[in-house]
């Protein structure tokens, strides 16, 4: 499904050292990058780099130039020095919705051109205006997807920067699963899923969307402070904010062969 509408459930699970829970529901769009013009004259609800009801905005993403994302993920894929053979290149993200939208995490579904996927990268956006990107190998063909990475940029003040992600991917179908741990020493510490179903791109279903969630940007950036605020009220902490890395992409290496971390029971809901 190289480009649909996904409408689903965000969950969010803090264990330590006040357990903190939350969910809340979306959409997300699947787009073919090398597509987005085309995509774009079919729809009239959705433009790409001008103003409509639902539209992307590229330099919201990438490295905020007026580059456009397919050559900037491309480029991105060659430098790393990953077997990537020139296929498609698929972004998961939220759109602009009358003009605003926040992103916490946009991903780019890597693919070799027979469509088996090459890497997943991952770009992270946080509330003071910076962004940074983990790209990661895929090497097997088995579901999920397994992938594991050091943090190395600043998200939320109440988490600490000495913490590994460790992610679930399964391949866009009907259903669309996304999982993430964040961990210290101490085991799991955060777990955050986003689970949605499928939906044709056409403009009813981009209508029927945009009525559901006619602020979602709002929803997903006040959201953020909302809980923000909850959790400070409940005792925990806030961090000093170091600066961002000075490189804007972590790359990670490949897993070794036979090497899978467990499941979390509940990511699979």
């Amino acid at each position: 499904m190289s480009s649909a509408l996904y409408r689903g459930e965000v969950r969010h699970l803090r264990q330590r050292p006040k357990r903190h829970a939350l969910r809340y529901s979306v959409f997300m769009l699947l787009l073919e990058l090398d597509q987005l013009e085309a995509i774009a004259r079919q729809l009239r609800l959705f433009a790409v780099d001008r103003f409509n009801i639902l539209c992307l905005r590229q330099r919201d993403h990438g490295d905020g130039s007026e580059t456009p994302l397919c050559l900037q993920v491309g480029a991105r894929l060659r430098a790393s020095g990953l077997n990537w053979e020139g296929g498609p290149i698929r972004m998961l993200f939220m759109p602009r919705v009358f003009g605003y939208a926040f992103n916490p995490l946009t991903v780019y579904y890597c693919h070799h051109r027979d469509n088996r996927l090459a890497a997943v990268l991952y770009e992270v956006h946080n509330t003071f205006g910076e962004r940074h990107s983990y790209l990661l190998p895929v090497t097997d063909d088995a579901e999920p997807i397994r992938q594991q990475i050091d943090k190395r940029f600043f998200v939320s003040p109440f988490l600490d920067m000495a913490m590994r992600y460790r992610f679930e991917v399964w391949r866009p179908h009907e259903v669309l699963r996304l999982a993430i741990r964040g961990e210290d020493e101490a085991g799991t510490l955060i777990a955050t899923s986003f689970v949605a179903k499928h939906h044709p791109l056409n403009d009813r279903e981009l209508l029927k969307a945009v009525m559901a969630f006619p602020f979602l940007g709002l929803k997903v950036w006040g959201g953020i402070h909302l809980e923000a605020l909850r959790l400070w009220r409940k005792g925990i902490s806030v961090r000093h904010h170091p600066e961002p890395p000075v490189q804007s992409l972590t790359v990670g290496a490949a897993p070794p062969r036979g090497v899978r971390s467990p499941e979390e029971p509940h990511l699979r809901a």
